[in-house]
Protein backbone atom coordinates (compact mmCIF):
# COMPACT_ATOMS: atom_id res chain seq x y z
CA UNK A 1 0.00 0.00 0.00
CA UNK A 2 1.26 3.37 -0.84
CA UNK A 3 1.04 6.43 0.79
CA UNK A 4 -1.63 7.97 -1.41
CA UNK A 5 -4.00 5.18 -1.30
CA UNK A 6 -3.66 4.87 2.19
CA UNK A 7 -4.58 8.60 2.54
CA UNK A 8 -7.79 8.53 0.18
CA UNK A 9 -8.92 5.22 1.85
CA UNK A 10 -8.58 6.34 5.52
CA UNK A 11 -8.52 10.04 5.62
CA UNK A 12 -12.16 10.38 6.75
CA UNK A 13 -11.78 7.94 9.27
CA UNK A 14 -8.59 9.15 10.74
CA UNK A 15 -10.11 12.69 11.10
CA UNK A 16 -13.90 11.80 12.35
CA UNK A 17 -11.38 10.02 15.51
CA UNK A 18 -9.21 13.56 15.88
CA UNK A 19 -12.24 15.17 15.67
CA UNK A 20 -14.55 13.25 18.38
CA UNK A 21 -11.55 13.10 20.61
CA UNK A 22 -10.09 16.66 20.84
CA UNK A 23 -13.38 18.33 20.17
CA UNK A 24 -13.01 20.69 17.39
CA UNK A 25 -12.06 20.96 14.17
CA UNK A 26 -8.40 22.85 14.53
CA UNK A 27 -6.94 20.53 16.55
CA UNK A 28 -8.19 17.80 14.41
CA UNK A 29 -6.97 19.08 11.56
CA UNK A 30 -3.63 18.55 13.21
CA UNK A 31 -3.81 15.61 15.09
CA UNK A 32 -4.72 13.99 11.58
CA UNK A 33 -2.27 15.85 9.71
CA UNK A 34 0.33 14.37 12.43
CA UNK A 35 -0.74 11.11 12.48
CA UNK A 36 -0.68 10.79 8.47
CA UNK A 37 2.97 12.06 8.47
CA UNK A 38 4.19 9.44 11.49
CA UNK A 39 2.11 6.45 9.15
CA UNK A 40 3.90 7.72 6.38
CA UNK A 41 7.29 7.70 7.69
CA UNK A 42 6.56 3.82 9.35
CA UNK A 43 4.51 2.57 6.07
CA UNK A 44 7.51 0.58 5.02
CA UNK A 45 7.10 -1.64 8.17
CA UNK A 46 3.43 -2.15 7.97
CA UNK A 47 3.41 -5.74 6.55
CA UNK A 48 -0.39 -6.31 6.06
CA UNK A 49 -2.55 -3.71 4.30
CA UNK A 50 -5.48 -5.44 5.80
CA UNK A 51 -4.55 -3.89 9.03
CA UNK A 52 -3.76 -0.44 7.78
CA UNK A 53 -6.90 0.83 9.54
CA UNK A 54 -6.29 -0.49 13.15
CA UNK A 55 -2.54 1.02 12.61
CA UNK A 56 -3.47 3.73 11.69
CA UNK A 57 -6.53 4.74 15.03
CA UNK A 58 -3.50 3.51 17.02
CA UNK A 59 -1.03 5.93 15.27
CA UNK A 60 -4.05 8.76 15.74
CA UNK A 61 -4.85 8.01 19.78
CA UNK A 62 -1.07 7.75 20.27
CA UNK A 63 -0.93 11.79 18.53
CA UNK A 64 -3.84 12.65 20.42
CA UNK A 65 -1.99 11.34 23.36
CA UNK A 66 0.99 13.21 23.48
CA UNK A 67 -1.17 16.66 22.26
CA UNK A 68 -3.13 16.50 25.42
CA UNK A 69 0.04 15.10 27.94
CA UNK A 70 1.64 18.27 25.99
CA UNK A 71 -1.13 20.81 26.75
CA UNK A 72 -1.26 19.75 29.86
CA UNK A 73 2.52 20.45 30.66
CA UNK A 74 2.07 23.86 29.25
CA UNK A 75 -1.06 24.57 30.94
CA UNK A 76 -3.18 25.41 27.67
CA UNK A 77 -6.23 22.71 29.16
CA UNK A 78 -8.00 26.21 29.19
CA UNK A 79 -9.81 27.41 26.64
CA UNK A 80 -10.62 31.10 25.78
CA UNK A 81 -14.03 32.57 24.58
CA UNK A 82 -13.91 35.52 21.90
CA UNK A 83 -16.39 36.86 24.37
CA UNK A 84 -14.00 37.08 27.65
CA UNK A 85 -16.48 39.61 29.43
CA UNK A 86 -19.42 36.92 29.20
CA UNK A 87 -19.24 34.42 31.52
CA UNK A 88 -21.66 30.79 32.14
CA UNK A 89 -22.10 29.96 35.90
CA UNK A 90 -18.89 28.07 36.00
CA UNK A 91 -16.94 30.77 35.50
CA UNK A 92 -16.05 29.30 31.86
CA UNK A 93 -16.21 32.36 28.86
CA UNK A 94 -19.16 31.62 26.83
CA UNK A 95 -19.38 32.33 23.24
CA UNK A 96 -22.92 32.24 21.80
CA UNK A 97 -23.93 33.46 18.28
CA UNK A 98 -27.56 34.12 17.63
CA UNK A 99 -29.33 31.90 14.70
CA UNK A 100 -30.92 34.24 12.05
CA UNK A 101 -33.39 32.28 11.83
CA UNK A 102 -36.37 31.67 15.24
CA UNK A 103 -35.40 28.70 16.82
CA UNK A 104 -37.54 25.19 16.85
CA UNK A 105 -38.70 23.76 20.37
CA UNK A 106 -36.57 20.34 18.99
CA UNK A 107 -33.99 21.87 17.54
CA UNK A 108 -32.93 23.61 21.11
CA UNK A 109 -33.45 19.80 23.07
CA UNK A 110 -31.31 18.52 20.45
CA UNK A 111 -29.00 21.35 20.70
CA UNK A 112 -28.79 20.88 24.49
CA UNK A 113 -28.11 17.60 25.04
CA UNK A 114 -25.51 17.75 22.42
CA UNK A 115 -23.86 20.66 24.21
CA UNK A 116 -24.07 18.69 27.54
CA UNK A 117 -22.87 15.38 25.86
CA UNK A 118 -19.87 17.35 24.61
CA UNK A 119 -19.26 18.85 28.03
CA UNK A 120 -19.70 15.46 29.64
CA UNK A 121 -17.27 14.06 27.10
CA UNK A 122 -14.59 16.00 27.59
CA UNK A 123 -14.96 16.03 31.27
CA UNK A 124 -13.91 12.17 31.30
CA UNK A 125 -10.64 11.48 32.12
CA UNK A 126 -8.64 11.31 28.70
CA UNK A 127 -8.04 8.00 28.62
CA UNK A 128 -11.38 6.62 29.20
CA UNK A 129 -13.23 9.36 27.30
CA UNK A 130 -11.06 7.23 24.24
CA UNK A 131 -12.02 4.27 24.66
CA UNK A 132 -16.04 5.63 25.29
CA UNK A 133 -15.55 7.20 21.49
CA UNK A 134 -13.79 4.43 19.82
CA UNK A 135 -16.83 1.64 21.54
CA UNK A 136 -19.98 3.84 21.51
CA UNK A 137 -19.73 6.07 18.17
CA UNK A 138 -16.79 4.18 15.98
CA UNK A 139 -18.64 0.88 17.01
CA UNK A 140 -15.07 -0.93 17.58
CA UNK A 141 -15.26 -4.29 18.94
CA UNK A 142 -13.59 -4.89 22.48
CA UNK A 143 -11.36 -6.54 21.06
CA UNK A 144 -10.25 -3.65 18.50
CA UNK A 145 -9.84 -1.63 21.32
CA UNK A 146 -7.95 -3.39 23.06
CA UNK A 147 -5.64 -3.83 19.69
CA UNK A 148 -5.85 -0.21 19.50
CA UNK A 149 -4.73 1.16 23.00
CA UNK A 150 -2.53 -1.67 23.73
CA UNK A 151 -4.48 -2.09 26.84
CA UNK A 152 -5.72 -5.52 28.15
CA UNK A 153 -9.34 -7.01 27.13
CA UNK A 154 -10.36 -7.11 30.29
CA UNK A 155 -9.39 -3.66 31.70
CA UNK A 156 -11.14 -2.24 28.29
CA UNK A 157 -14.58 -3.77 29.10
CA UNK A 158 -14.18 -1.93 32.91
CA UNK A 159 -13.28 1.07 31.51
CA UNK A 160 -15.98 1.61 29.14
CA UNK A 161 -18.32 -0.01 31.92
CA UNK A 162 -17.11 2.97 33.93
CA UNK A 163 -16.79 5.62 31.85
CA UNK A 164 -20.73 4.83 30.58
CA UNK A 165 -21.48 5.03 34.12
CA UNK A 166 -19.64 8.73 34.55
CA UNK A 167 -20.91 9.70 31.37
CA UNK A 168 -24.27 8.79 32.86
CA UNK A 169 -23.83 10.57 36.16
CA UNK A 170 -22.65 13.90 34.20
CA UNK A 171 -25.30 14.10 31.35
CA UNK A 172 -27.71 13.97 34.12
CA UNK A 173 -26.01 16.63 36.48
CA UNK A 174 -25.57 18.77 32.78
CA UNK A 175 -28.88 18.09 31.77
CA UNK A 176 -30.26 19.09 35.40
CA UNK A 177 -28.12 22.76 35.69
CA UNK A 178 -29.48 23.11 32.04
CA UNK A 179 -33.67 23.17 33.23
CA UNK A 180 -34.04 20.51 31.43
Amino acid sequence: MDAKELFDKHAAMVYNLALRLSGNAADAQDISQDAFIRAIRGLGGLRDGSIAGTWLYRITMNVWKNRVRSEKRRSFWKTFSLDREKEDENDQNALQIASPEPPADAAIEERDEKEALEKALAALDPEDRAILVLREIDGRSYEEIAGITEIPLGTVKSRISRSREALRQKMGSLLKDNGT
